[in-house]
Protein backbone atom coordinates (compact mmCIF):
# COMPACT_ATOMS: atom_id res chain seq x y z
CA UNK A 1 0.00 0.00 0.00
CA UNK A 2 1.57 3.65 -0.96
CA UNK A 3 2.90 5.14 1.75
CA UNK A 4 2.72 2.36 4.71
CA UNK A 5 6.54 0.71 3.69
CA UNK A 6 8.71 2.13 6.47
CA UNK A 7 11.78 0.79 8.47
CA UNK A 8 11.07 0.32 11.74
CA UNK A 9 13.31 0.28 14.84
CA UNK A 10 13.34 -2.12 18.03
CA UNK A 11 11.80 1.03 19.35
CA UNK A 12 8.43 1.04 17.49
CA UNK A 13 7.55 -2.75 19.11
CA UNK A 14 7.10 0.09 22.45
CA UNK A 15 7.49 -2.11 25.61
CA UNK A 16 7.97 -6.04 24.73
CA UNK A 17 6.60 -8.32 28.08
CA UNK A 18 8.72 -11.51 27.10
CA UNK A 19 7.00 -14.76 27.03
CA UNK A 20 7.74 -15.86 31.07
CA UNK A 21 6.12 -12.69 32.01
CA UNK A 22 4.01 -14.26 34.68
CA UNK A 23 2.03 -10.91 35.76
CA UNK A 24 1.05 -9.61 38.66
CA UNK A 25 -1.10 -11.22 41.62
CA UNK A 26 -4.61 -10.26 41.47
CA UNK A 27 -4.39 -9.23 45.59
CA UNK A 28 -1.99 -6.47 44.70
CA UNK A 29 -4.52 -4.68 43.19
CA UNK A 30 -8.39 -3.40 43.28
CA UNK A 31 -10.93 -4.57 40.46
CA UNK A 32 -14.67 -5.70 40.44
CA UNK A 33 -15.50 -8.38 42.91
CA UNK A 34 -17.57 -10.80 40.53
CA UNK A 35 -14.40 -11.18 38.33
CA UNK A 36 -12.13 -12.78 41.19
CA UNK A 37 -12.52 -16.24 40.05
CA UNK A 38 -12.44 -15.41 36.47
CA UNK A 39 -8.73 -13.62 35.66
CA UNK A 40 -5.50 -15.60 36.15
CA UNK A 41 -3.35 -12.61 36.75
CA UNK A 42 -2.96 -8.74 36.42
CA UNK A 43 -1.33 -8.26 32.67
CA UNK A 44 -0.47 -4.97 32.64
CA UNK A 45 -2.05 -2.02 35.31
CA UNK A 46 -4.03 0.79 34.16
CA UNK A 47 -0.67 3.25 35.38
CA UNK A 48 1.47 1.76 33.28
CA UNK A 49 -1.45 2.03 30.56
CA UNK A 50 -1.46 5.46 31.35
CA UNK A 51 2.08 6.49 31.34
CA UNK A 52 2.44 4.73 27.94
CA UNK A 53 0.06 6.53 26.14
CA UNK A 54 0.67 9.85 27.41
CA UNK A 55 4.45 8.70 25.87
CA UNK A 56 2.29 7.80 22.64
CA UNK A 57 0.75 11.15 22.76
CA UNK A 58 4.32 12.79 22.61
CA UNK A 59 5.26 10.88 19.76
CA UNK A 60 2.01 11.39 17.49
CA UNK A 61 1.78 15.28 18.56
CA UNK A 62 5.31 15.48 17.38
CA UNK A 63 5.53 13.55 14.41
CA UNK A 64 2.08 15.32 13.33
CA UNK A 65 1.33 18.24 15.11
CA UNK A 66 0.14 20.87 13.13
CA UNK A 67 -1.84 18.69 11.24
CA UNK A 68 -5.61 18.59 10.64
CA UNK A 69 -6.40 14.61 11.31
CA UNK A 70 -9.15 12.55 11.47
CA UNK A 71 -8.78 9.83 14.29
CA UNK A 72 -10.39 6.46 13.66
CA UNK A 73 -11.24 4.47 16.70
CA UNK A 74 -11.76 0.83 16.08
CA UNK A 75 -14.60 -0.31 18.62
CA UNK A 76 -15.61 -1.72 20.52
CA UNK A 77 -12.17 -2.77 22.28
CA UNK A 78 -10.38 0.65 21.42
CA UNK A 79 -13.08 2.99 22.60
CA UNK A 80 -10.81 3.40 25.95
CA UNK A 81 -7.77 3.52 24.73
CA UNK A 82 -8.36 6.02 21.67
CA UNK A 83 -10.40 8.26 24.75
CA UNK A 84 -7.36 8.44 26.89
CA UNK A 85 -4.98 8.88 23.74
CA UNK A 86 -6.90 11.84 22.57
CA UNK A 87 -6.77 13.19 26.10
CA UNK A 88 -3.17 13.18 26.48
CA UNK A 89 -2.99 14.38 23.06
CA UNK A 90 -5.12 17.84 24.11
CA UNK A 91 -3.24 18.04 27.70
CA UNK A 92 -0.14 18.14 25.79
CA UNK A 93 -1.31 20.94 22.71
CA UNK A 94 -2.08 23.34 25.90
CA UNK A 95 1.15 23.01 26.98
CA UNK A 96 3.12 22.79 23.54
CA UNK A 97 3.95 25.10 20.43
CA UNK A 98 2.54 22.45 18.71
CA UNK A 99 -1.09 21.77 18.08
CA UNK A 100 -3.03 18.82 16.36
CA UNK A 101 -6.65 19.47 15.85
CA UNK A 102 -8.82 16.29 15.59
CA UNK A 103 -12.06 15.22 14.97
CA UNK A 104 -13.06 11.66 15.65
CA UNK A 105 -15.19 9.00 14.03
CA UNK A 106 -15.84 5.21 14.60
CA UNK A 107 -15.68 1.84 12.87
CA UNK A 108 -16.23 -1.68 14.05
CA UNK A 109 -14.85 -4.64 13.63
CA UNK A 110 -16.18 -8.08 14.72
CA UNK A 111 -14.82 -11.66 14.48
CA UNK A 112 -15.00 -13.11 17.56
CA UNK A 113 -16.72 -15.71 19.06
CA UNK A 114 -15.89 -16.90 22.55
CA UNK A 115 -12.04 -16.90 22.10
CA UNK A 116 -11.86 -17.99 18.65
CA UNK A 117 -12.71 -15.83 15.62
CA UNK A 118 -15.22 -16.37 12.97
CA UNK A 119 -14.42 -16.58 9.36
CA UNK A 120 -16.15 -13.58 8.29
CA UNK A 121 -15.13 -10.21 9.58
CA UNK A 122 -17.06 -7.16 9.73
CA UNK A 123 -16.60 -3.95 9.09
CA UNK A 124 -19.48 -2.11 10.86
CA UNK A 125 -20.84 1.66 10.61
CA UNK A 126 -17.77 1.77 7.57
CA UNK A 127 -20.15 2.28 4.66
CA UNK A 128 -19.86 6.22 4.40
CA UNK A 129 -16.08 7.60 5.30
CA UNK A 130 -15.97 9.88 2.65
CA UNK A 131 -14.83 12.51 5.41
CA UNK A 132 -11.56 10.70 5.06
CA UNK A 133 -10.82 11.72 1.54
CA UNK A 134 -7.83 14.13 1.19
CA UNK A 135 -7.20 14.11 4.96
CA UNK A 136 -5.02 12.90 7.33
CA UNK A 137 -5.79 9.68 8.91
CA UNK A 138 -5.05 8.26 12.92
CA UNK A 139 -6.62 5.15 13.24
CA UNK A 140 -6.89 3.90 17.40
CA UNK A 141 -6.73 0.45 18.15
CA UNK A 142 -6.02 -1.40 21.25
CA UNK A 143 -5.04 -4.75 19.95
CA UNK A 144 -3.15 -4.70 16.81
CA UNK A 145 -5.11 -6.67 14.41
CA UNK A 146 -2.10 -8.33 12.71
CA UNK A 147 -1.29 -9.88 16.22
CA UNK A 148 -4.66 -10.74 17.95
CA UNK A 149 -6.18 -12.75 19.72
CA UNK A 150 -7.31 -15.54 17.38
CA UNK A 151 -7.65 -16.05 13.25
CA UNK A 152 -6.41 -12.60 12.54
CA UNK A 153 -2.85 -13.76 12.97
CA UNK A 154 -2.60 -13.78 9.34
CA UNK A 155 -2.97 -10.19 9.02
CA UNK A 156 -5.99 -10.60 7.23
CA UNK A 157 -7.90 -7.59 9.89
CA UNK A 158 -5.57 -5.42 9.37
CA UNK A 159 -5.25 -5.83 5.47
CA UNK A 160 -9.30 -5.37 4.93
CA UNK A 161 -9.58 -2.33 7.52
CA UNK A 162 -6.20 -0.83 5.51
CA UNK A 163 -8.27 -1.59 2.43
CA UNK A 164 -11.54 0.19 3.28
CA UNK A 165 -9.81 2.85 4.96
CA UNK A 166 -7.90 3.68 1.49
CA UNK A 167 -10.30 3.07 -1.02
CA UNK A 168 -11.84 6.54 0.16
CA UNK A 169 -8.73 8.27 -0.94
CA UNK A 170 -7.24 9.81 2.15
CA UNK A 171 -4.03 12.11 2.39
CA UNK A 172 -2.19 10.10 5.21
CA UNK A 173 -2.64 6.89 7.52
CA UNK A 174 -1.05 5.98 10.39
CA UNK A 175 -2.03 3.30 13.10
CA UNK A 176 -2.02 3.53 16.94
CA UNK A 177 -1.81 -0.09 18.12
CA UNK A 178 -1.65 -0.42 22.80
CA UNK A 179 -1.25 -4.08 22.09
CA UNK A 180 0.56 -6.06 19.81
CA UNK A 181 0.89 -10.03 19.71
CA UNK A 182 4.04 -12.08 19.10
CA UNK A 183 2.24 -14.80 16.87
CA UNK A 184 3.82 -17.31 15.02
CA UNK A 185 1.93 -16.86 11.93
CA UNK A 186 1.85 -13.16 12.25
CA UNK A 187 2.91 -11.03 9.11
CA UNK A 188 5.35 -8.57 10.94
CA UNK A 189 3.49 -5.94 10.38
CA UNK A 190 3.85 -2.87 13.10
CA UNK A 191 1.46 0.06 13.65
CA UNK A 192 3.15 3.16 13.41
CA UNK A 193 3.03 4.02 17.42
CA UNK A 194 2.77 0.73 19.31
CA UNK A 195 2.45 0.44 23.26
CA UNK A 196 3.35 -2.73 24.19
CA UNK A 197 4.47 -5.96 22.37
CA UNK A 198 2.92 -9.34 24.45
CA UNK A 199 2.99 -12.88 23.68
CA UNK A 200 0.24 -14.94 22.61
CA UNK A 201 -2.32 -14.71 25.17
CA UNK A 202 -5.97 -14.08 25.03
CA UNK A 203 -5.94 -10.63 27.38
CA UNK A 204 -9.28 -8.71 28.75
CA UNK A 205 -9.82 -5.30 30.61
CA UNK A 206 -9.05 -1.45 29.30
CA UNK A 207 -12.47 -2.35 27.09
CA UNK A 208 -11.04 -5.27 25.67
CA UNK A 209 -13.69 -8.09 26.15
CA UNK A 210 -14.60 -11.90 26.12
CA UNK A 211 -18.17 -11.92 24.94
CA UNK A 212 -18.85 -8.36 25.82
CA UNK A 213 -17.52 -9.41 29.77
CA UNK A 214 -14.48 -7.73 31.60
CA UNK A 215 -14.98 -4.15 29.77
CA UNK A 216 -15.15 -3.16 33.16
CA UNK A 217 -11.57 -4.11 34.48
CA UNK A 218 -9.19 -0.82 34.49
CA UNK A 219 -6.32 -3.35 33.89
CA UNK A 220 -5.32 -5.59 31.35
CA UNK A 221 -5.67 -8.74 32.52
CA UNK A 222 -5.63 -12.50 31.59
CA UNK A 223 -8.77 -14.44 31.36
CA UNK A 224 -8.55 -17.46 33.63
CA UNK A 225 -9.87 -21.02 32.08
CA UNK A 226 -13.23 -20.94 34.27
CA UNK A 227 -13.73 -17.17 32.99
CA UNK A 228 -14.00 -18.58 29.72
CA UNK A 229 -16.21 -21.95 30.64
CA UNK A 230 -18.57 -19.06 32.80
CA UNK A 231 -18.67 -16.93 30.01
CA UNK A 232 -19.04 -18.80 27.05
CA UNK A 233 -21.65 -18.98 24.63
Amino acid sequence: MAGWERKQTDTDKGIVIPDDWPGYPLDLFTYPEHYSEDLDCVYIPHGVIMDRTERLARNILEDLGDHDIVVLCVLKGGFQFCADLVDCIKVLCRNSNKTLPMRVDFIRLKSYLNDLSTPDLHIVGADNLSVLNGKNVLIVEVLSPSFPQAIVDTGKTMKTLLDHVESFKPKMIKVAGLLVKRVPSGTGYLPDYVGFEISNRFVVGYALDYNEYFRDLNHICVISDRGKQKYKI
